[in-house]
C-alpha cells in the first residue's frame, strides 16, 4: 500500500534524508488489495505447495497526456506467507527506475497483517502495514511513510497516508470493499476513496472492478482537483488483462491510461 506525491518532490523535511538508513524502521507498502493479490492465486488450479515458489509476471503500458509512453515490468514471487518483488519503469529518456520490495503476510486469530518494505533507485524507500481485522465481514486499516525521495508512483495513491475502510465476503462469488486512502502529512488533502468489486464467475475466470474517486491539491500548481476513474481486470488461468483510466495521475494535471497483459506461473 503506497501513498505518494507525484514527481518531483522538491520540498522536503529536513529531518528525513534520501538514504536508506534514515527509514529503515519502517514497514512497508501494498495496497488494501494487495493483501489478497497473491502471485499463487490462479484460477482452476490448486493452490502452490507451501515448498514452492509461484510467479507473476506483469507488463504494463501508461500513456498520458503531455508525456511520451512509459513501460514497467514487475515479476513478483509468492513462497508461503512471503511475497518479493522486481520492477523497472521507464518513460522515454526523462525517468527511469528499478525498484525492490518485499511483504508477509501474518496471520492472526481475528484476520491478518501484511507489513511490507520497498526500495527504489533514486534513494527512494518506503514502508505501510495494513491490516485485515474479521473473517466475512472485515475492516481495512493502514498506515504509510517514505523518505520523500524521487519516486514514481506507480500506486497512484497517497504514499505518506492512513486508510481505512470495510469489506465483506458474504456475497456469493464475490468479494466487496470500500476503502479511503488519505494523505497525513504533507498537508496536500488528498484522499482516494475506492469502491472495489471481486467476482468468480467460474473455476477459470474472475472479473475485478475498481471505481474510484479523487480530490486534493494538484501536485503540479496546488490548485484543487477532482475525478473519478475506474480500473477492470480480467483473470482466466493463468492469464490476466487489466486496463484503467485515471484522471488527475498522482494529482498531476495529466490523465493517463494503462493496460496489463500478465500471465502467473
Amino acid at each position: 500500500m503506497q501513498v505518494s506525491r507525484q514527481l518531483p518532490r522538491k520540498r522536503q523535511p529536513d529531518r528525513w534524508s534520501c538514504t536508506p538508513v534514515a527509514i529503515l524502521l519502517l514497514i512497508a507498502a501494498a495496497q488494501a488489495l494487495a493483501i489478497d493479490d497473491r502471485a499463487d492465486v490462479t484460477l482452476g488450479r490448486a493452490p502452490v505447495e507451501d515448498d514452492k515458489t509461484a510467479y507473476k509476471f506483469t507488463p504494463t503500458v501508461y500513456r498520458t497526456t503531455h508525456e511520451p509512453l512509459a513501460y514497467d515490468f514487475n515479476l513478483r514471487g509468492n513462497l508461503g506467507p512471503n511475497t518479493a518483488w522486481i520492477g523497472y519503469y521507464q518513460r522515454a529518456n526523462e525517468f527511469q527506475q528499478l525498484r525492490v520490495g518485499y511483504d508477509h503476510t501474518v496471520e492472526l486469530p481475528f484476520g491478518r497483517v501484511v507489513p511490507s518494505v520497498q526500495y527504489a533507485t533514486r534513494g527512494f524507500l518506503g514502508g505501510s502495514i495494513t491490516a485485515e481485522i474479521g473473517k466475512e465481514n472485515f475492516a481495512l486499516l493502514g498506515f504509510g511513510r517514505t523518505n520523500l525521495c524521487d519516486y514514481f508512483n506507480l500506486n497512484f495513491d497517497p504514499n505518506d497516508m492512513v486508510l481505512f475502510g470495510a469489506g465483506t465476503r458474504a456475497l456469493r462469488n464475490t468479494t466487496l470493499t470500500v476503502f479511503q486512502i488519505m494523505d497525513d502529512r504533507l498537508g496536500t488533502g488528498q484522499r482516494v476513496t475506492h469502491l472495489a468489486a471481486r467476482i468468480e464467475t467460474g473455476n477459470r475466470t474472475r472479473w475485478t472492478f475498481d471505481a474510484f474517486y479523487k480530490e486534493g491539491r494538484s501536485s503540479d500548481d496546488g490548485e484543487w482537483v477532482h475525478g473519478t476513474g475506474a480500473t477492470v481486470t480480467y483473470d482466466f488461468g493463468r492469464y490476466f488483462a487489466r486496463v484503467a483510466s485515471d484522471p488527475y495521475v498522482n494529482f498531476s494535471r495529466n490523465h493517463m491510461v494503462r493496460a496489463s497483459l500478465g500471465w502467473r506461473f
